[in-house]
């Protein structure tokens, strides 16, 4: 444990899976980030705001996650050298990261990334997907609180600003959303209004993320591609990846 926060296992690959495969360094990197560029909780185009996003981008990751066939679970995933059924485990941790950060609850320091989601833990592979849709609804509601995303919280247990916890949680449920539906063959549907908004939260943490490892290097993609597209070439996928 380092600070109270997660100290994940030396996955390959692990660039690729951001802020929930090490939530105690990326609080420092985020931290700077989103003083620099508070621009990724702004409210976009259609009167949409921050709060509306974060449920958007849960409810992809949800619905992909209950499209996902159990045998499927082996298939290998856009992230380097982890499976769909690691990439599906990785958006449930990052659930419990989220809803913790939001409530403000102190972290359980036995959780740990190797373990899986704790909620997972022991519950038939079979059971996951509606797991996974409980605990995303818990953690949309904890976001949707009056006053959640004001002031400090922790991810993790390492304190960094809310708003740069939402934001930033808002693009990882997405981007892991588009990894399982990649892996699977199916195509996500990302509205361009949450694409924007995953595009600045994917921005503003890329180069520190690259720079530090947790990024792979960014796919260039053409520049008048849908947001969303961008934000993907941006946290180094390749948006044309197949199986």
């Amino acid at each position: 444990m380092v600070g109270g926060a997660v100290t994940p296992p030396d996955y390959e690959g692990a660039e690729q899976l951001g802020p929930a495969a090490r939530p105690d360094l990326f609080s420092t990197l985020v931290g700077v980030a989103f003083l620099q560029d508070p621009s990724s909780t702004a409210a976009h185009d259609g009167g949409m705001d921050h709060t509306d996003h974060m449920q958007q981008s849960i409810d992809l990751a949800v619905s992909v996650i209950r499209g996902t066939p159990v045998d499927r679970y082996d298939d290998p995933s856009p992230c380097a050298d982890f499976t769909v059924r690691q990439t599906v485990n990785h958006i449930a941790f990052g659930f419990v990261l989220a809803q913790r950060s939001a409530t403000r609850e102190p972290w359980d320091e036995t959780w740990q990334l190797e373990d899986g989601a704790p909620f997972l833990i022991g519950v038939p592979e079979s059971e996951w997907a509606e797991k996974c849709a409980e605990e995303g609804a818990a953690t949309a509601r904890a976001w949707a609180e009056p006053g959640v995303w004001d002031g400090d919280s922790h991810m993790g247990g390492s304190p960094m600003p809310a708003a740069a916890i939402g934001s930033m949680m808002t693009s990882e449920f997405a981007v892991h959303a588009w990894d399982v539906a990649a892996a699977t063959g199916r195509r996500l549907d990302v509205p361009e209004e949450l694409g924007r908004v995953v595009l600045d939260g994917v921005l503003a943490i890329a180069p520190m993320g690259r720079d530090g490892g947790w990024f792979g290097a960014e796919v260039p993609v053409a520049d008048d591609a849908p947001a969303f597209t961008k934000a993907l070439g941006a946290a180094g996928r390749d948006p044309n990846w197949t199986p």
